[in-house]
């Protein structure tokens, strides 16, 4: 019976229901926009013929969910993974509604998938894939209309190729239909950092709630990717002591800091924090439980459960990766003290770069990094207290709270806009 539990606990369009769910219940949201903004607008499933490199034909299947356009283009990463489905999709569809809403930038949410294991596939099979999936969306994506990005195991060179069909198809060159390219091809100065450089502008601001200072702050990473390491290396080149990080085989713990740029640098080389010296080793959960002040999840999701919620030992929860944290874990983490930044707010920095990206390649006029790097610290800082003064009026936890503010916001823009006529 458990099992059934966690796996209805860890199911992510469960989740972001129940949260939803919660928060709209609190605004006492009227019963008819509760129907619309819990469904998504549009769902659109693909089934893309690929050829091989060894001569054989191949069906792969993709997905594009868009949840809102209420404020704006649809935005929202495309992912290729096995376990890729519909459900995973529509959960991040409406998170990046709910994210987008938050940091009060003029986007929806969307989110896009294709079942596959790039992993197993050539760059010249990835591309005829990428290339035949852009040609089937072409008339529901674009600039004003829905505008993916990179996520799971896609990349830079993923958005170029999806640009130029898009191009192809349109006959001009569409710089804005996606974000996250190459410098050279349209994109933005400070993007690839954006998601780490946002998490520590947040946890800047949590600390202070505290009284604490970065030198006397200790902070655990799970994961060393684009979010996790990034993330870590700014962490550590801010004064702040982070004492254990993580690979998907495992991590290292010193709880008197780690060199962390030494530590990637040996990632890098390896592919493997083993062999580092002078830290213990730990598993990814044993990561989880260690005592410290500052926790950031930027791996995977659903990795805090009702399961092992109560022995969280830190002050502060920053969530880098989507969902890392259950539904049901919420309570237990609110009743222990716990101060979370959601996911929604926490890792925002990426979307909101990507809407600079997006503001840049539609006037054709691009800004340096200094003055992203500090457009991005306003909104993340103005977003951070909006959420703690709309926490404390409401008398709510900062995850509800979060849902909160975005459904409003959402749905004062879709009460404006007259859905009813």
């Amino acid at each position: 019976m458990k099992t059934v539990d966690l796996e209805q606990e860890t199911n992510p369009w469960e989740a972001q229901a129940a949260r939803f769910d919660l928060a709209a219940h609190k605004l006492n949201l009227d019963e008819g926009l509760w129907k619309v903004l819990r469904s998504p607008s549009r769902e659109i499933i693909v089934h893309i013929p690929v050829m091989m490199d060894d001569g054989h034909l191949e069906v792969f299947t993709g997905f594009r969910v868009q949840h809102s356009i209420a404020r704006g283009p649809a935005k929202g990463g495309l992912r290729y993974s096995p376990d890729v489905n519909l459900d995973e999709i529509r959960a991040l569809a409406s998170w990046m509604t709910w994210k987008c809403a938050v940091v009060n930038i003029p986007f929806g949410g969307a989110k896009g998938g294709i079942i596959c294991d790039p992993h197993k596939m050539s760059m010249g099979e990835l591309e005829r894939m990428t290339r035949r999936y852009t040609a089937e969306l072409f008339e529901f994506i674009g600039p004003e209309k829905d505008v993916p990005a990179p996520d799971v195991n896609t990349n830079e060179q993923t958005m170029a190729w999806i640009m130029d069909t898009y191009s192809m198809h349109a006959r001009h060159t569409v710089t804005a239909v996606v974000t996250g390219k190459p410098i050279d091809l349209g994109g933005s100065s400070g993007r690839r950092e954006a998601t780490g450089r946002g998490i520590l502008f947040v946890i800047n601001e949590a600390i202070k709630r505290f009284g604490m200072s970065p030198e006397t702050t200790r902070v655990v990473v799970q994961g060393s990717g684009n979010v996790g390491g990034i993330g870590a290396q700014l962490l550590h080149e801010a004064g702040y002591k982070v004492v254990a990080i993580s690979d998907v085989h495992g991590g290292i713990y010193n709880p008197n800091g780690i060199d962390i740029p030494a530590a990637l640098k040996h990632l890098q080389a390896t592919r493997s924090f083993e062999d580092y010296p002078g830290v213990q080793r730990v598993t990814n959960s044993e990561l989880l439980e260690l005592e410290c002040d500052v926790l950031v999840p930027a791996a995977t999701e659903n990795q805090i459960t009702s399961q092992n919620a109560d022995r969280i030992k830190c002050k502060v929860l920053a969530e880098g990766a989507n969902g890392p944290t259950t539904a049901a874990a919420d309570q237990v983490l609110h009743e222990k003290g716990i101060f979370v930044i959601p996911d929604i707010l926490a890792n925002a920095g990426g979307v909101t770069v990507s809407y600079f990206e997006w503001v840049q390649d539609r006037m054709g006029y691009f800004w340096r990094e200094d003055v992203i790097n500090q457009r991005l610290q306003e909104t993340m800082v103005a977003s951070f207290n909006d959420l703690c003064r709309y926490a404390d009026a409401h008398s709510v936890d900062t995850r509800t709270a979060a849902y909160m503010l975005a459904i409003d916001r959402v749905a004062y823009d879709t009460r404006m806009r007259g859905i009813y006529a």
